[in-house]
Order: C-alpha cells, then structure tokens, then sequence
C-alpha cells in the first residue's frame, strides 16, 4: 500500500477540502492551455507572417510535443519528485512559458521606427518557440498527475466521492476550454499598442499567462491539507526493462536447441514474476490495437489550424453578433456538453433495444468513419469558399480595371485587338486579365473626344485606370493596386479617390487617409470587418459627412467622393475584391461530425482500454493513449508536407480517404480480437500463487520435520 503523509484533511460535505483547490486549479490551467491555443495559429499567420502550411506545422508540432511530455511527467512523479513537487516545479516552468509568449507577441517590442511592424521579427520568433517549449513541458508534465493526486486525497471508504470528484474535475477541464475559447478570441480582436495599434495577442496570451499564475498560487494555498503520496518507482519502467529482457534473452536463445516459448514474452521469466509478464501481455495485446489511432487525432486536432484557417475566409456575421474565425472552435466543447449525455442516455439505449451488439471496438470504428465524413463536408464548404475567392495577376499577367468618374459615356479598347469595354458614368468594370507581354496600348474615345496611352506594366500586378471627360479633354490616372490576396482576419481596405476639383482632407472613424489631391486617391487602410464608420471630407473650410454602409469581411473598396456640399458627403463605392459569402455557420456540420465522432471515439476508447488493463496498469495505457495523440498530430506534418496539394479541399479528402483506409484496418483487427477480463486473469494468477506459497510450506515443513528426525 502506497505511504502517505500523516494527518487527517479537512472535509467539506464529506469530500475532502483539498480537493476544491484541485478543481479550482485544473479550470484555471485548462484556461491558460486553451486560450493560448485557440489564437495560436492565427499568431503565427498574421503576426509572425509565417504561411498556412508553415504555422499549421508549427501548430501541429506544438500538440504532439504537449502530448509526449506527459511520459516525462509521470516517471519524475512516481519514479523522483512525487506528484505534488512535479506539478508544482512544472507549474512554474509553465507559467514562465505563458509570460514569455506574452512579451513576444509585443509589437513595440522591436518596433524601433514606429511604423506598426516589427523591425526584427527573428526576436519574436525566437521568443514565441522558447514560450512554446516551456509550455510544452509544464502542461504534459503535469497532465497525468493532477487528476491522480486529485485521486490520492480520497480515503479507501470514499469510492463514490471519489468517483463523483472525477466527474467533477472533468466538467472543470471543459468549462475551461469552453469560457477561455469565448474570450481569448474577443480579446485578440482588440486593438492595443503603445506606439500603433496593432491586434492584441499580448492581451490573448496574457490573459492565460495569469489564469496560470493564479492556478499555481490557487494549488500552493492548499498545500497544507494535501495527502502527498510518496514516489513508489513507475510501473512503466517495470514494463519496459521486462520487456526488454524479454526481447534480449530470445536472442541469446535463437539457435534450435532451445524449445519455443508460448508466447514471446514468456523469455522474460528467468528473471521477472509470472504476474507482471501476464499483465503485460495483456497491455501490449491493447496497444496494438492502439496502431491505427493516431489517424483519428490527425484530423480531429485540425480544428486549431486548418479549420480555423478556413474560417478567416468565411463571413462571422451572426446578426448583432460577430464570431471570430478562432471562436468557430467553441463549438466543439458546447456540442461535446450536449451529446455526451443524450448518447448515453437516448442513442445507446436505443441501438440496444435494436438488439445491436455496439461492442466498444464497434463504437470506435464507427467515430473514425464519422471522422471521416467531417472532412468530407469541410472539403466541400472549402470548394465553395474558393468559389468566392478573386483571382490575382499569375507571372507574366497583368490586371486592369476601368472607373469612369466623368458624366459621359466612355469606350476603352485595348490594342492590339485584345478587348473592348464601354463604361457609363460613375460606373467601374471588374478586373481584367491580360497577357502582359501582348498589352501595348489602348484608346479611349467619349463623345467626339478621343485618347491613345502606351502600357508598360512589370505584370504580376492589379492596377485601376480612373478616366474623367472634360470639356477640352480625356483625363486619365492610373493606380497601382499593391493588394495581392484577400485582406487578413476578415478585415476590409478601404482607399478613396478624390473626384472634386480641390484638394481634400479625408478620415474614416479614427484613421486619417491625410490630404488627397485632385483625381488621386489615397492608399488603403485597414478597417475590422461588420461595421459602418463616418466619413469626413474638409475641403476649403467646409466638412462634409457620411455613414458608410455597412461592410462585410475580407472585401476591398474603393470609395470616390464626388460632391461636399451643406454638409452633405456624395460618395459611391466601388468593389476591388468581393467580401467573403460562404457563412461561417456551414462549418457547424463539419463540427457535428466531428463531435460525435469523438464521443463514439475517445470516451469509448479510454473505457475499452481501462477494462482490458490490468489494475496497476492503468497508467501505461494512459500513456499509451497519449502518445496516439501525439503521433496523430505528426502525421498531420507528414502528409500536409508531402503530399504538395494545391487546393486545400483536395487535401481535406486526403485526410478524409486516409482515415477511411485506417478505418477499415482497424474493423478487421477488431474482428479478430478476442475481449478478456483482468480482474479474472488476475484472480486466476493469486489462486496459483496461493498454492505456490502452499506448495513451499508443504516442502519447508516436510525438510524441517526430516532435520529434526536426524
């Protein structure tokens, strides 16, 4: 029996008082941990500037390391320091962590001329991969042993509390996820900065950085009324020195002199009990079933990256409410909430009464398949998004679109004998796409007015040609459109061009366009997508103003004021890039999938392996199951890079057609697999114990009895 420390704990309606400082400290943590995450790879996309693929890898890396580390974790725990001094001294490391994320998502912090960018970028990559380690280290270390510290302060006649308190804890580690995935998004959405306003990861990411502080004050607080169990050695080490010996000893004994053994672990019994040889056995049949998994975790844990990703191009308008491409993941843990009692309250009931043998195995194959018809359906939302998005100059081709700010009618061909487009007054056409190399010139004709231009663009650029009649002649302006994909985070760009014969002084809310001349138009800016700001003219002494309309996400505009006069802004808007129209609510199915399919998937799993392990096994298969999810999260990393697909979709049904394939393997392992009762095995192995200690003490007794004849 595991030593404890002395002294009874304080109860609280017959739960022990140490326990509530547990549950507080496991929100606070999961807070931290999904906070931080829920903005994380939209950091590494707009703040870091890194690409999709990149900070997907990155992303992905992250997981698998936060999930190979709770191995480490445990063997300081059992094997060293002991549950309380591991998640203690982890629990700083990973507060350090959280801070150092924090500092580096700082745009002042290299940000030496002022000019709203980082002037060394490699500082804050070098930072952000330090806090992400750190991190790494302090929340899989601490993984397998809050829950089972949580365990030891329950006494030996307290098993329903004890079961009661699990329950709870979990509600805990959901509610976490849920509120931290609500809010980090909201407050990364903020504007903040000392020198220029920038998005608010510092905000995002400090915000958990202090849940995590106050976790670890919350978990010292309670440090006193804590029963800390000592470290016993970890039974992990047990089963890999047996099994290694195992292996080493066959190969000592390859020749065919030496008979064959029933199993190939049974070569461990030369110097390791026949008890834990057969509770390994029974744990390597359970991992090897584990094989297939990590194709499962491979796709679920997309939700952070890939599937937010493919929300940033989708439209978040609710009504009065604006979801942020981040907060799309909030779905998960509310359906996970709501389907978790209703399948085992009303589905599983009913397949029963069906007379359907739903074994465990079955519910697990069935939750990849489901898996696998969630990346179907967010294969096909994607093949509508990209229906929406514009089509950009390639090498070699040039873009031009035509704003006729006149009141006449005007004709534009383009020579030699490329295309002809009439534009009307106030009127603008969509962009054009020519050959570079073929475009020399073109004429403009209005009225009995005529224009002929010679074109030299570099290509690979969009580019806007304003044409004014006038009562003398054809004016015409080009404009160079430096946008080159589809604004970021659902943003709009706005730009204006001053079609009054005085100079102007434009603002749009906060922003300042400053002076636009005569016929020229101001850069674009920046404005946060579903909303309608004021616009202000001043032009010799008088102001003029507007309400804009309200602007969608992710489109560019060009605004050009026409008139300001009693007050009265003329303006009218003319679309560069369209705004996004696939709603983000067309990923709620893909969510659905995907939450059944972890219900089915992951409850079950972790029930089927905890029935087939052995009692003081439970912790090698806890690992085990770790360790898939690490491995899915790899896999992610291998396939995304070499697989080289274009189309996101294409690579949504890769995953999809994969985890089929898995799905499959897996249903014919299953078939074959024969279930087994432990606690039977192991009732079995004391009886044969009991008559091995019988045995001796017939054998001492009959020696004893034979020296005392002599």
């Amino acid at each position: 029996m595991a030593a404890k420390s002395k002294g009874k704990s304080p109860s609280c309606f017959g739960y022990p008082l140490s326990i509530f400082f547990i549950v507080i400290n496991e929100f606070c943590e999961r807070f931290s941990y999904y906070g931080m995450r829920a903005v994380l790879v939209l950091y590494f996309k707009y703040f870091l500037h890194w690409d999709d693929n990149l900070s997907t890898a990155i992303y992905h890396t992250f997981v698998a390391l936060c999930y190979l580390t709770p191995i480490l974790g445990a063997l300081i725990a059992d094997s060293w320091l002991g549950k309380f001094k591991t998640i203690i001294s982890l629990s700083i490391v990973y507060t350090i962590g959280q801070a150092v994320m924090s500092v580096s998502s700082i745009n002042d912090l290299t940000d030496h001329n002022r000019d709203g960018s980082p002037d060394n970028i490699s500082v804050h990559i070098a930072l952000s991969m330090i806090g992400l380690i750190l991190i790494a280290l302090g929340t899989g270390g601490i993984k397998p042993c809050v829950s089972a510290f949580g365990g030891d302060q329950f006494e030996d006649n307290q098993e329903k509390q004890r079961t009661r308190f699990f329950s709870i804890f979990y509600l805990s580690i959901n509610a976490g996820s849920l509120i931290s995935t609500i809010i980090t998004p909201i407050l990364r959405a903020q504007d903040c900065g000392i020198h220029s306003k920038q998005r608010c990861y510092p905000l995002a990411f400090g915000v958990p950085a202090a849940l995590m502080a106050v976790s670890l004050i919350v978990f010292v607080i309670g440090s006193r009324m804590y029963k800390k169990v000592r470290p016993q050695g970890n039974v992990m080490i047990q089963v890999f020195k047996c099994i290694g010996f195992a292996i080493k000893n066959r190969f000592r004994h390859r020749s065919k002199e030496f008979p064959k053994r029933e199993h190939w672990l049974d070569w461990a019994s030369e110097k390791y009990d026949k008890r834990l040889i057969a509770q390994t056995k029974m744990v390597l049949k359970v991992l090897f079933l584990y094989i297939p998994l990590p194709m499962f975790w491979a796709l679920f844990d997309q939700q952070g990256s890939r599937w937010t990703l493919q929300a940033t191009t989708m439209d978040g308008n609710f009504g009065s409410i604006q979801i942020q491409p981040d907060q799309m993941q909030t779905v998960n843990p509310i359906l996970i909430i709501i389907m978790v009692p209703v399948v085992d309250a009303v589905i599983y009931p009913l397949i029963k009464k069906c007379k359907i043998n739903f074994t465990p195995l079955r519910k697990i194959t069935v939750g990849m398949f489901l898996a696998s018809l969630a990346f179907v359906a967010a294969a096909l939302v994607q093949v509508q998004i990209d229906k929406t998005l514009p089509v950009f100059p390639a090498a070699g081709q040039s873009q031009i679109k035509v704003i006729n700010l006149g009141t006449d009618d005007v004709i534009v061909q383009f020579e030699p004998q490329l295309q002809n487009v009439t534009v009307t007054s106030m009127e603008s056409t969509g962009y054009m796409t020519f050959e570079t190399s073929q475009l020399q010139s073109l004429n403009i004709a209005s009225g009995n007015k005529t224009k002929n231009e010679t074109i030299e663009f570099p290509g690979q650029n969009r580019h806007t040609l304003g044409i004014k009649t006038t009562e003398k002649e054809i004016i015409t302006k080009w404009l160079l459109d430096n946008v080159t994909s589809k604004p970021e985070e659902g943003n709009n760009l706005i730009r204006f061009i001053n079609n009054l014969p005085d100079d102007i002084n434009i603002t749009m809310e906060d922003t300042s366009f400053g002076t636009v001349m005569s016929l020229s138009a101001s850069n674009y800016a920046s404005f946060s997508g579903g909303r309608k700001d004021i616009i202000k003219a001043t032009t010799n002494s008088t102001t003029c103003s507007v309400t804009s309309k309200v602007f969608g996400f992710g489109s560019a505009y060009t605004i050009i004021i026409n008139e300001c006069t009693d007050d009265n802004l003329g303006i009218i808007y003319s679309e560069d890039i369209a705004p996004n129209t696939v709603h983000m609510a067309w990923q709620i199915p893909q969510y659905f999938l995907l939450t059944c399919a972890e219900v089915v998937f992951s409850v079950t799993g972790l029930e089927f392996s905890y029935s087939q392990a052995p009692s003081n096994m439970k912790a090698v298969l806890q690992a085990g199951w770790l360790l898939t999810v690490a491995v899915g999260n790899i896999i992610v990393l291998i396939v995304a890079g070499a697989s080289k697909l274009s189309e996101q979709w294409a690579e949504y049904v890769l995953f999809a057609a994969l985890l089929l394939a898995v799905c499959i393997i897996f249903a014919v392992m299953a078939y074959f697999y024969t279930y087994t009762d432990p606690s039977e095995v192991e009732a079995q192995l004391d009886e044969e114990e009991k008559e091995q200690v019988k045995k001796d003490q017939d054998i001492y007794e009959k020696q004893t009895e034979a020296v005392s004849r002599m």
